[in-house]
């Protein structure tokens, strides 16, 4: 689209584009309120905007900043008949993929300008694409992630995760560092491991730290680090996962682990014991012609010994009671 008010310019536009592309579609507007209708038709449909900055209805650094946010995605190249070379890098950093003066103007020189412009306006498309992916995976991933100034240890960017988990707004998290998620013994262990990402800036680390909940609460994290570029700086972004329930739940295997070597422990050497006496008594018993009295002795040691079996296998219970592995089934 050629948005020009005066009827030559255009014809000589015009004229240069026949001449380097082959059977180009041409919308011309006459006005900044005939561009943007045909922008609202069209759908921001076409390829580039060739675009003069002294239309009746609006000029200048306005008539920019309305193009531009009509469609965003359109390269726009600025035509004018004023060599305003300060202006001219302004309208650059407003959205204006190129600038050239009428006077300067060519068929090769136009051409040139809409390739590149067009290719340039592409890659860019591109990059906020994918910008845009990473913010979506960023602030909608169920774990907490956070991005970390390398040098200053403050905190760039956090997910809603982080901030439901660790407690903190994310106004208070823009404001702290690194240490500030840290118990006080933990923050040298915290520097050891940044010296070596610090050595290593482009490799992935993995470790597992504690971390401070703005509650005081301590938590075992575990957290993955990978470096990026963030702004124009050089960044961590972490992905933490808190591990402190499945710690728990290993250490109470653990403790079960040990109460069950206890329990076979207990079984192989204690019962055993009361019971071997028993075993031995019975075949006396059986074959005795001893007096009444040595009878009586000899079922007072199986009594005796059937009590201590009887202690023990409460003991075994005790430790094996119901309440000790409810942490298992969880």
């Amino acid at each position: 689209m050629v948005v020009e008010d005066n009827l030559g310019d255009f014809t000589l536009i015009e004229d240069f584009l026949f001449e380097q592309f082959d059977a180009p579609i041409i919308a011309y507007a006459e006005s900044f309120k005939i561009a943007a209708a045909f922008l609202a038709a069209g759908n921001c449909s076409y390829n580039v905007i060739l675009l003069d900055l002294s239309l009746p209805d609006k000029t200048g650094e306005p008539l920019i900043h309305e193009v531009v946010r009509l469609c965003r995605n359109i390269p726009i190249i600025v035509l004018t008949g004023y060599a305003d070379f300060s202006f001219g890098v302004k309208s650059l950093s407003l959205g204006i993929a190129d600038y050239i003066l009428k006077d300067e103007l060519t068929s090769l020189l136009l051409y040139k300008s809409i390739v590149y412009s067009s290719e340039r306006k592409k890659s860019i498309v591109a990059l906020e694409e994918s910008e845009r992916k990473y913010s979506e995976l960023f602030h909608l991933s169920p774990l907490p992630m956070w991005v970390v100034d390398l040098e200053s240890l403050k905190f760039l960017d956090v997910n809603q995760a982080t901030i439901n988990h660790y407690g903190y707004s994310r106004g208070e998290f823009l404001t702290m560092t690194l240490k500030d998620i840290r118990p006080e013994n933990e923050i040298a262990k915290l520097e050891q491991a940044l010296a070596i990402d610090r050595q290593n800036p482009s490799e992935n680390s993995h470790r597992v730290m504690i971390h401070q909940l703005k509650s005081g609460e301590l938590r075992n994290v575990e957290i993955q680090v990978a470096p990026i570029q963030y702004k124009e700086t050089k960044a961590n972004i972490v992905i933490a996962t808190d591990i402190t329930e499945r710690l728990n739940y290993i250490r109470a295997i653990e403790d079960q682990n040990e109460k069950l070597k206890e329990i076979s422990w207990i079984q192989s050497h204690i019962v055993r014991a009361p019971l071997s006496r028993i075993m031995g008594l019975l075949p006396m018993i059986k074959d005795l012609n001893e007096p009444t009295e040595e009878r009586e002795k000899m079922f007072a040691y199986l009594m005796s010994s059937a009590d201590e079996l009887d202690e023990m296998i409460k003991s075994i219970t005790d430790k094996t009671r119901i309440a000790d592995y409810q942490i298992l089934s969880k």
